[in-house]
């Protein structure tokens, strides 16, 4: 059993896999898929009423996958400037600099700042792949709960690698988030990590809490880090 997990990145490999199975007639094979999607997750975001958050840098990862043409009706209907960035420092820089300068000057587009990875169509064999292999289903967000269209589950013409189907894994629900845990809030942008009185004690990358904790991308973890690397303790690790 292989667990199917990440954003639109990671999906078109795992898509693959279960092709060529099929295609190979593996039969002692099967997948949990967990995959989820960005702009259904960006729209929950920013439906909310409490929604703080006034601009995105947009993975450039997911983007040289998807293209960015589904950000583009998300920044005009919400009015709000997204940036497809890279990951290096520079890129990073960029990216806030060029959503900064939208917000100043009173745009909300989508702009491609790793325009040397991604470009505005996107992969297309990678997507017809996840489109054959997998559908769009709800999915629930850690922090957050369920979002209806935001994730990947195999198609009926796939249905004998779903190790759910196949093993029964029905009745196994989403593990709840500790009551303590805020990184639902972080993840809206309504409280920074500092903020949960679990931070930095009994939650840490070693023994995380909630989602933004556990990836050394999540908000919780880069403050962590870096917090220490300020007060001159070096790593985190």
């Amino acid at each position: 059993m292989f667990f199917a997990v990440g954003f639109e990145t990671t999906a078109p490999g795992n898509a693959m896999a279960v092709f060529q199975a099929k295609r190979a007639g593996i039969r002692n094979f099967s997948v949990l898929v967990s995959h989820v999607l960005v702009p259904p997750a960006l729209e929950a975001i920013l439906g909310s009423p409490t929604c703080r958050v006034q601009g995105f840098l947009a993975a450039g990862h997911v983007c040289a996958v998807m293209g960015y043409t589904e950000y583009i009706p998300i920044a005009a209907r919400y009015r709000v400037p997204i940036v497809v960035t890279g990951f290096e420092p520079i890129d990073i820089l960029q990216g806030v600099h060029l959503c900064l300068k939208q917000l100043e000057e009173g745009r909300a587009e989508v702009e491609n700042q790793y325009s040397r990875v991604v470009s505005e169509q996107g992969n297309r064999p990678a997507q017809a792949l996840v489109g054959e292999v997998f559908e769009v289903v709800n999915r629930a967000w850690r922090g957050i709960g369920e979002i209806p269209h935001s994730g990947l589950g195999l198609t009926e013409a796939f249905a004998a690698f779903d190790a759910e189907r196949r093993f029964d894994l029905s009745e196994v629900g989403p593990r709840p988030e500790p009551a303590e845990c805020i990184a639902g809030l972080v993840l809206q942008g309504l409280k920074k990590p500092p903020e949960c009185e679990a931070f930095g004690g009994r939650c840490t990358p070693e023994h995380p809490l909630g989602a933004t904790m556990v990836s050394p991308e999540g908000a919780c973890a880069a403050y962590y880090r870096h917090r220490r690397i300020a007060a001159g303790q070096g790593s985190a690790r």
